[in-house]
């Protein structure tokens, strides 16, 4: 039997999750960021968290100011009235180094397509991606918007430690790490920006909903920027369109 969507899902007794779909889809993704952000413009006495992802919206609430069947009938009202428009929304040119030594498997990922490096990194940097959500660790970016010929299976056996702000390609996601960590994805390059500082306010660059373009950078460049940020620099800041 087919699931039905929307549904409104009890997760313990203080979370709803909201879910439109059981798949990775554009439009979906934009109508969770819609009511995550209507909530946050007109919010529902009780809400004390929220977190969309993907396809759903995770909803903290507290159960002494509001019922759970109660903010279940608030959150389908304002799913009925939901209006998604193309409202502004942060876009940022990432600084990439390509290969290098956390670009590990941008020459073999090249063979496996059947193009050059150059072409390659060409390619990757030829259109604009969507931060879909932020999980998995504290800043991490999934991305949307990877050109389809470079959708790649991730590597059957993780590896135990990539570099943070690595840019990664896990199936038909794009990524940039925010911390060190383990990961099967495949890393095709580096950017000198952190995506995680605990210490800047806030401490996370992105947000579901911004967009994103990666520029080519050398390795000169590449060590200015570093400098700059070892030393609390800011080196990239948001355009609103």
């Amino acid at each position: 039997m087919a699931e039905m969507f929307p549904r409104i899902r009890a997760c313990g007794d203080s979370m709803l999750s909201v879910e439109l779909a059981d798949h990775i889809d554009d439009g979906v993704n934009r109508r969770i960021i819609a009511l995550f952000d209507e909530l946050n413009r007109n919010p529902v006495a009780g809400i004390e968290e929220m977190a969309p992802t993907y396809r759903s919206l995770s909803v903290i609430y507290d159960p002494a100011i509001i019922r759970g069947g109660a903010l279940a009938d608030a959150l389908q009202k304002r799913l009925q009235a939901l209006s998604v428009t193309d409202t502004a929304s942060r876009c940022f040119s990432v600084p990439v180094v390509y290969g290098g030594a956390v670009g590990i498997d941008l020459d073999e990922l090249a063979r496996m397509k059947d193009m050059t490096t150059v072409e390659l990194v060409n390619l990757h940097a030829s259109v604009e991606y969507r931060v879909y959500m932020i999980g998995f660790a504290p800043g991490f970016a999934y991305l949307g918007g990877l050109p389809d010929v470079l959708h790649t299976p991730r590597l059957a056996a993780p590896r135990q430690r990539i570099e943070a702000s690595a840019i990664g390609i896990g199936g038909k996601q794009a990524s940039i790490n925010s911390v060190p960590g383990p990961s099967g994805w495949r890393f095709i390059g580096r950017t000198p920006v952190r995506l995680f500082d605990p210490h800047r306010t806030p401490p996370f660059l992105l947000k579901a909903g911004d967009r994103i373009r990666f520029r080519p950078i050398g390795e000169a460049e590449a060590a200015r920027l570093d400098t700059m940020v070892a030393a609390g620099q800011t080196v990239l800041e948001p355009e609103v369109a």
